[in-house]
């Protein structure tokens, strides 16, 4: 009978999976829902441009996996506490994402499960558990990447109505839909380098604190690194529908210029995150380049209102994520 830590591990790595599928259910929005809303791809087309982007974007690179990894959580704590923490922050994480995704509602799966595994730390051992240098970095871009995501929309928007600005709108139509095959594609390749890399990191630490081979960090197997991006790639391809409708649909109307604009934005921010190594909501990019596109118009072409929504869902993912991290890590103490 195989030891009671590799059950835990062998637990870690199905939750990882679970998460990884629920992270691209819930925000396979944000790669397609601006060109579906615009009416530039159909539903079929652009899921499958972006589960293959997104496979590709996690399974590239493994810098903000070594961050989600190394720097949330004192590794001894997680050897220290048999995962507890780790099992606390996937589960709360998964049942936060499970619930967002069936009220429509586009959030921050990635600052959710950090805000758990912070509070699930917190827990067990104390303040001392979390490494508050690299969560100031992680709090600092919940504000900074939302803000560059809007301006980045609406400047390009302006630049993009300036320079067509004699061209007739049918054959602008033509135009931005075909580039709306790039843009996609580019934004789904970002979310998966980003967000994908949550569940590398994941598996990865677990392995760490099993094996206590911290050199795995240097060279990440790479079962780890194809298991996380058919998961997270897999779930993109079911679509979170409720969402997409919330995202392509509800916050403003948009053409596809509109779509185009938004997404190469909000895909250039979560690039330039993941080269830094810093986990973004690939959600608040999205979302908040779309609510930029739009205020282009006039500020009342944003339903503010449904963006008030969506704002909300943002706050409220941190208290949620990190009271269930919280209570989930005390009650699996009573257990381990």
């Amino acid at each position: 009978m195989p030891d009671s830590s590799l059950i835990l591990l062998i637990i870690i790595i199905a939750l990882a999976i679970g998460f990884g599928v629920v992270n691209g259910f819930n925000d396979a929005a944000n790669a397609v829902a601006a060109a579906i809303g615009s009416r530039a791809l159909s539903p079929r087309k652009a899921i499958i441009i972006a589960a293959v982007c997104n496979l590709a974007g996690a399974a590239t690179g493994t810098a903000v996996a070594v961050t989600i990894g190394k720097g949330i959580i004192a590794p001894e704590v997680i050897a220290e506490f048999t995962y507890t923490p780790l099992i606390a922050a996937l589960a709360s994480i998964i049942i936060w994402g499970f619930i967002a995704t069936y009220r429509g509602l586009p959030v921050s799966l990635s600052h959710g499960f950090v805000a758990g595994l912070a509070a699930a730390g917190i827990a067990v051992a104390g303040f001392k558990a979390v490494v508050w240098g690299i969560m100031a970095r992680i709090a600092s871009a919940v504000l900074t990447a939302p803000v560059l995501g809007f301006i980045g929309g609406f400047v390009l928007m302006v630049i993009l109505s300036w320079i067509f600005r004699h061209s007739a709108p049918s054959r602008l139509r033509v135009v931005f839909s075909r580039f709306q095959w790039f843009t996609t594609a580019f934004l789904a390749y970002s979310h998966g380098k980003n967000d994908g890399q949550m569940p590398i990191g994941i598996i990865t630490m677990a392995l760490v604190a099993y094996t206590g081979q911290t050199s795995l960090w240097d060279n990440i197997p790479w079962w780890v690194i194809l298991i996380s991006a058919m998961a997270i790639s897999a779930g993109t391809a079911t679509g979170g529908w409720r969402v997409i409708k919330t995202m392509g649909i509800k916050i403003a109307a948009l053409q596809p210029v509109h779509s185009f604009a938004a997404n190469f934005s909000a895909a250039a921010v979560i690039e330039l995150a993941s080269h830094l190594g810093i986990p973004v909501s690939t959600t608040h990019c999205s979302s908040a380049t779309i609510m930029g596109v739009g205020a282009t118009k006039r500020l009342s072409a944003v339903r503010w209102g449904i963006a008030r929504e969506i704002v909300a869902a943002w706050i409220l993912t941190f208290p949620i994520c990190g009271g269930l991290g919280y209570i989930f890590a005390k009650l699996l103490e009573l257990v381990f």
